[in-house]
C-alpha cells in the first residue's frame, strides 16, 4: 500500500520512535517491508505500509503486516527483560504482558498518540510502543537508569508521558480510570474530537473506582472505551471469586451503556471491536465496555511461579498463545512465505538487541544531580484588587469563586450540590446563574472518582475547582488526591493545577463525620499545598492564590466562620504576597499559634489575658514557613499552639517539633499544645463544646505558662 505522506529525508528511526501522530489524528507509518533485512523507513521504498488511525481502518492484510511484528517485538523485549531481571540488572516486580499481546496491539492501533487520552496497565507493553514510547525508553525504564522516562523515580511498569496524554499508572487499581474520563471530557469541552482508552483488569473491575469512573462517564456522556483485560486471574485470585455475572461486559446495562465480550487472543477481533466502539462513540458520545478474554502465560510477575495454576491449565493456555497464531495469519492472509517472514523476525530481533545494547551502558541516576522538587514552579499573575468594607467568610468564598470564573474561561467548579442549590453552606449561591451549568457542575456522589476526573481534566487545559461537601468526605480520596495528584509533578514533570475546597471544623453540632478538619492528614502527603484562612480577607486571598498556583492546592474553610465571622477585604491583587503567615498584633510575653476557628478564640484570649501575647496564623500549612514565627518565639521565649482537632491529629505537634528542632531558642518553659481530646467529635452541643478549645481554656493555658516560667 503506497503512502501519501511525505517521508523525504533520512530517517533511521525504529518503529517505536516514529509511531507518532500529530494532535488531531492522521496516519502513522510503520515499516514492515516484506523481504527487507532492516525494519526501518526507507524513503525510496514506496511499498511501506501505513497504519491509519481512527476514523480510517486497516484492511486485514495490512493489519497483520503491522500487528505481528509489533506483537513479536513486545514478546522478545519482555523475554529479554526477564533475563535481565534474573541477572540482577532489572529491579522491581517485572509484570509482563506475555500472552496479552493480541489485546494490546489490537486495542491501541486505532487510538491517536498525543491526541486521545489513554491510561495503560501492567500488561500493555506493546501499546506503549504504538502510542509513543520507544524500545530503548522502555528498556531504560526497567533498568531504572539515567535515561529512564520517569527519571528512575517510578517502578518499571509505572510510566507514560502525561504531556502527550499517555497517563502513567499507579498501583492502586481503578484509580486511573477517572483521569481518562476527566481528560477526555476536558478535551471535548475545548472542541477536540477526542476519545479515551481506560484499561483495567478483571480484578481491577471489582474496585469502587471502576464504578465511579464508569458512572461519571455515563452521566457526563464522555466517550471513553473501558477495556477490560480478563486473563482469568487477579494475581493468584481466579475470576470465580471476583465476580458472579457471566461476563464483566454485562455490567454495562447497569450504566445505560453498551458492552461486549470478545476473544482477546485474536488481534483482528480486538482491532475490529475497538473500531466499532469508536464509531459508535463518535455517533453517540457515551462510554463503552469491551471485555477482552485474554491470557497471562506467566505468573503475576517475575517472582511468581504461578503454582496456583495446574500444569494442565498452563498447557491449555499455551495452546492459545496469540503470537504463533498471528504469524500463521500473516502468512495465510498476506500470502507471505517462510522466506518472507524470516527477515521481518530478524529485524525485530535486531531492534531488541540494539535497544538492550544501547540501554545497558547508560549511567545510573545521580542523586546529587536529581531534581527533588515536588512542586511545579508558579508565577502567579496580578489580579484585580478587591475592596469591600464588611463581608462574612461565606460571602468572601462566593466573591472569590465569582472572580475566578469570570476571568478564567478554563475554570470549572464541580462537586456535590454546587449548582442550583448553591452548595451545602450556600457559598456557591448564584454562581450557576452567572456562569452557566457548563462551568458550575453538579457531580454524582463519588469523591474519589471526582478527584480523578479533576486530575485528568487538569492535564488537558481545564482548571478544576473541586468542593467537597465536608472535609470529612475528602478522606475518600486519600489515594487519588494524596498519592496520585500529590506526586504527579514529581513523577511526570507536568503540573496538576487544581483548587480543592474543604468546608471543615466543628461547632455546628454535626457530629463525628461532618466536623473534622484533617489538615494534619493532608499535610503528610508531599506535593500538596495547604492554606487555612481565618478572616474574610484571608479566605478571599487563599482561594485566588490556590487557583492560580500550578499545584494541587487545598483550602480549608471553617464552617463555623462562614456566616459568623465578618471583616473587610482590602486585597491589592498581589498573589505572591499572599503566601505568608499572618500576625494579629505584636507581643513580648508569649507566641500563640492558632488554626482556623481557633484564631478567633486565640485573639479573644490574648485580649483578655492582660499580657503581651503575639497571635499567629501560619495560614500556609504546607509548605510551612516558620521563619517569622521562629523570630517571634525567640523574642517571647514561650510557645503555645492551639488546634481544634485532637492532639495527635493536627499540625500542632509538628509545629512545636520544628520550632524546638530548628533553632536553639532560649525557651523559658516547655511549649504547650491546647487541643481537643483524641476522640471523634461528639454530637450533643454540651459534649462538643466540652471537647473544643475555647477562650477560657486558652486563657488558663497562658496563665499556666507564665506561672511556670
Amino acid at each position: 500500500m503506497a503512502s501519501d505522506l511525505d517521508v523525504r529525508g533520512p530517517n533511521t528511526s525504529s518503529v517505536g520512535r516514529h509511531v507518532h501522530v500529530p494532535r488531531g489524528g492522521g496516519k502513522v507509518l510503520v515499516p514492515v517491508p516484506a523481504g527487507s533485512s532492516t525494519w526501518r523507513i526507507d524513503p525510496s521504498h514506496c511499498s511501506v505500509p501505513e497504519v491509519v488511525r481512527f476514523p480510517e481502518r486497516l484492511p486485514q492484510e495490512a493489519f497483520y503486516r503491522v500487528a505481528y511484528p509489533l506483537m513479536l517485538l513486545s514478546r522478545r523485549l519482555e523475554e529479554r527483560l526477564l533475563e535481565l531481571f534474573q541477572k540482577g540488572y532489572v529491579k522491581g516486580t517485572v509484570t509482563i504482558s506475555i500472552g496479552n499481546e493480541a489485546t494490546t496491539v489490537g486495542m491501541s492501533i486505532p487510538f491517536r498518540p498525543s491526541h486521545d487520552v489513554v491510561s495503560l496497565l501492567h500488561r500493555d507493553f506493546a501499546a506503549h510502543l504504538l502510542l509513543g514510547a520507544t524500545p530503548y525508553q522502555l528498556v531504560c525504564q526497567y533498568l531504572a537508569n539515567a535515561d529512564s522516562p520517569s527519571h528512575a523515580r517510578e517502578g518499571n511498569v509505572h510510566h507514560g508521558d502525561a504531556a502527550t496524554r499517555r497517563l502513567p499508572m499507579i498501583s492502586h487499581l481503578g484509580k486511573m480510570l477517572g483521569l481518562v474520563v476527566g481528560g477526555t471530557w476536558a478535551a471535548r469541552r475545548h472542541g477536540e474530537d477526542v476519545f479515551g482508552l481506560a484499561v483495567i483488569g478483571d480484578g481491577g473491575s471489582s474496585t469502587g473506582e471502576f464504578h465511579e469512573a464508569l458512572n461519571l462517564a455515563s452521566v457526563q456522556k464522555v466517550p471513553v472505551l473501558f477495556l477490560v483485560e480478563n486473563n482469568g486471574y487477579s494475581f493468584s485470585t481466579p475470576t470465580s471469586v471476583q465476580y458472579a455475572c457471566a461476563h464483566l461486559s454485562d455490567r454495562a446495562a447497569g450504566y445505560g451503556v453498551s458492552g461486549r465480550t470478545i476473544d482477546g487472543t485474536d488481534p483482528w477481533a480486538v482491532y475490529s471491536a475497538v473500531g466499532d466502539a469508536l464509531q459508535a462513540m463518535s455517533e453517540d458520545p457515551a462510554p463503552v465496555i469491551l471485555e477482552c478474554m485474554s491470557l497471562r502465560l506467566h505468573g503475576h510477575a517475575a517472582y511468581d511461579k504461578a503454582e496456583y495454576v495446574s500444569d494442565q491449565q498452563k498447557r491449555q493456555a499455551w495452546q492459545r498463545d496469540p503470537l504463533p497464531r498471528a504469524r500463521q495469519k500473516l502468512q495465510e492472509i498476506c500470502g507471505l512465505s517462510e522466506a518472507d517472514v524470516t527477515p521481518i523476525e530478524e529485524a525485530v530481533e535486531e531492534e531488541v538487541r540494539r535497544a538492550i545494547d544501547e540501554a545497558l551502558p547508560v549511567a545510573r541516576p545521580q542523586p546529587r544531580e536529581h531534581s527533588w522538587s515536588v512542586y511545579a514552579s508558579s508565577s502567579p499573575p496580578s489580579v484585580e484588587p478587591m475592596k469591600l468594607p464588611r463581608v462574612k467568610n461565606g460571602e468572601a468564598v462566593n466573591r472569590a469563586l465569582d472572580s475566578i470564573l469570570a476571568n478564567n474561561p478554563e475554570a470549572v467548579l464541580m462537586g456535590l450540590d454546587v449548582g442550583v442549590y448553591g452548595s451545602a453552606f450556600k457559598t456557591c449561591k448564584g454562581l450557576i446563574d452567572r456562569h452557566g451549568p457548563e462551568r458550575v457542575i453538579d457531580l454524582p456522589i463519588c469523591e474519589s472518582g471526582t478527584m480523578g476526573f479533576a486530575l485528568g481534566a487538569s492535564q488537558v487545559g481545564t482548571r478544576p475547582i473541586v468542593e467537597f461537601q465536608f472535609a470529612d468526605f475528602s478522606t475518600e480520596t486519600a489515594s487519588q488526591l494524596g498519592l496520585n495528584a500529590g506526586t504527579w509533578f514529581f513523577r511526570t514533570g507536568c503540573p496538576a493545577p487544581m483548587l480543592i475546597r474543604l468546608p471543615c471544623g466543628g461547632g455546628l453540632t454535626m457530629g463525628a463525620f461532618h466536623s473534622g478538619e484533617y489538615e494534619g492528614l493532608w499535610s503528610r502527603f508531599p506535593g500538596l499545598k495547604l492554606l487555612y484562612p481565618a478572616t474574610p480577607q484571608e479566605t478571599f486571598e487563599a482561594l485566588l492564590a490556590g487557583f492560580y498556583d500550578r499545584n494541587p492546592c487545598l483550602v480549608f474553610e471553617h464552617k463555623l466562620l462562614y456566616w459568623s465571622q465578618s471583616g473587610p477585604i482590602d486585597f491589592d491583587g498581589d498573589l505572591e504576597a499572599v503566601w505568608r503567615p499572618r500576625c494579629y498584633g505584636e507581643g513580648s510575653d508569649l507566641t500563640l499559634i492558632a488554626f482556623g476557628a481557633m484564631v478567633r478564640e486565640a485573639i479573644a484570649a490574648a485580649d483578655h489575658s492582660g499580657r503581651s501575647v503575639e497571635v499567629w496564623n501560619p495560614f500556609v500549612l504546607q509548605p510551612l514557613d516558620l521563619a517569622p514565627i521562629l523570630a517571634s518565639v525567640e523574642k517571647t521565649g514561650r510557645l503555645m499552639v492551639v488546634q481544634e482537632c485532637g492532639a495527635s491529629q493536627g499540625l500542632g505537634d509538628q509545629v512545636i517539633a520544628q520550632v524546638v528542632r530548628r533553632r536553639r531558642l532560649p525557651l523559658r518553659c516547655p511549649p504547650k499544645l491546647i487541643a481537643a481530646p483524641d476522640v471523634p467529635v461528639p454530637f450533643a452541643p454540651e459534649l462538643e463544646s466540652h471537647c473544643r478549645p475555647n477562650r477560657d481554656k486558652i486563657l488558663s493555658g497562658i496563665a499556666q505558662m507564665l506561672e511556670e516560667s
